[in-house]
């Protein structure tokens, strides 16, 4: 049989049996031939975010003097990056290693709860350290005092109750619909929007649901990060020393980068799925890949270069090893 979704084309063999409750991820279309070869750079990815972010988390939990509000943000960071990787690794390795292309509908739901919701919780993350850099730029002689270790606490599960108690309303939805088209899903691993082009219930609230949180995270996230940044760059031009305001703003080099490297992506899969009707599936599934392992594979290389008491504490810990 041969069934064919939004331009995807799959063949499946008369019998297979797919049942309600499983769906087909698609993978990489056309190019089945090329997943051992693919598997070989996905699986170094998937390892180097594994390694990245857990070095990264070792470095400020043993090193004393990275206990400072921004490295418990940037902890919170990486472990947010930690688990976006470990939540997709199984569907997207699972298809390129040939062990299945089928995933069942709880675990589909699941997977696209933690994606969704760790995007909204990193893009809550990257505030915070905007907030952060803020205050230690614009109120440096407060930021003790304003970032307490308490109030930190209270900013993490404040950014974890946003990110996972918001979604959680359109996600378990999605457990009660009924899905009468092709079970194929465009991508390699679940999404909230995937999984509505399916259903023949009546999906409104989880379309206005999902739009209205996009606009009170990201889009508000990013707006508040501009407004931070504009007056960050408003007290270091206030400062007379070149050196000093130099010195300021280098500070917020690793964040800026961060905040790039997450936003980028999801621009580009935005303007790939409105504008990009006519290009290759193949070029959807992997800007899906991309805005998944773009951020986790480049945090810590970001943070491990541009700051430097991250960069000596590896460097010790690697000359210890040799």
């Amino acid at each position: 049989m041969f069934i064919k979704s939004r331009g995807i084309s799959m063949s499946i063999q008369p019998d297979s049996k797919i049942s309600n409750s499983t769906f087909l991820l698609t993978g990489f279309p056309g190019l089945e031939q090329e997943y051992p070869w693919l598997s070989i750079p996905f699986s170094c990815i998937y390892a180097m975010v594994l390694l990245g972010n857990c070095l990264v988390l070792h470095v400020i939990r043993t090193e004393p003097s990275l206990h400072e509000p921004m490295f418990y943000f940037l902890a919170m960071l990486a472990l947010t990056d930690l688990c976006m990787g470990l939540s997709t690794v199984h569907t997207v390795l699972g298809i390129l290693w040939g062990i299945s292309q089928e995933i069942g509908l709880d675990a589909c739901i699941a997977q696209t709860f933690f994606v969704h919701g760790l995007s909204c919780m990193e893009s809550g993350v990257l505030l915070a350290m905007a907030f952060d850099r803020f205050t230690a730029i614009c109120n440096p002689l407060r930021y003790t005092s304003i970032l307490t270790n308490m109030r930190i606490i209270t900013i993490g599960v404040a950014i974890l109750g946003r990110s996972f108690l918001f979604i959680t309303a359109p996600i378990v939805r999605l457990k009660f619909f009924h899905y009468c088209h092709p079970h194929i899903l465009s991508h390699s691993f679940c999404l909230h929007q995937d999984l509505l082009r399916l259903a023949c219930s009546d999906i409104r609230f989880n379309s206005f649901y999902a739009l209205a949180l996009v606009i009170c995270t990201l889009f508000l996230d990013s707006v508040l990060i501009l407004i931070s940044y504009i007056s960050i760059l408003h007290s270091v031009l206030t400062i007379a020393s070149r050196d000093e305001r130099l010195k300021s703003l280098k500070t917020c080099v690793s964040h800026i980068c961060a905040v790039l490297v997450f936003y980028i992506p999801i621009i580009g899969l935005t303007m790939v799925h409105r504008f990009g009707k006519h290009l290759s599936p193949v070029v959807h599934v992997l800007m899906g890949n991309i805005y998944i392992l773009f951020p986790p594979l480049m945090n810590p290389i970001i943070y491990s270069v541009k700051t430097q008491q991250i960069r000596s504490r590896i460097q010790r810990w690697i000359t210890k090893q040799n």
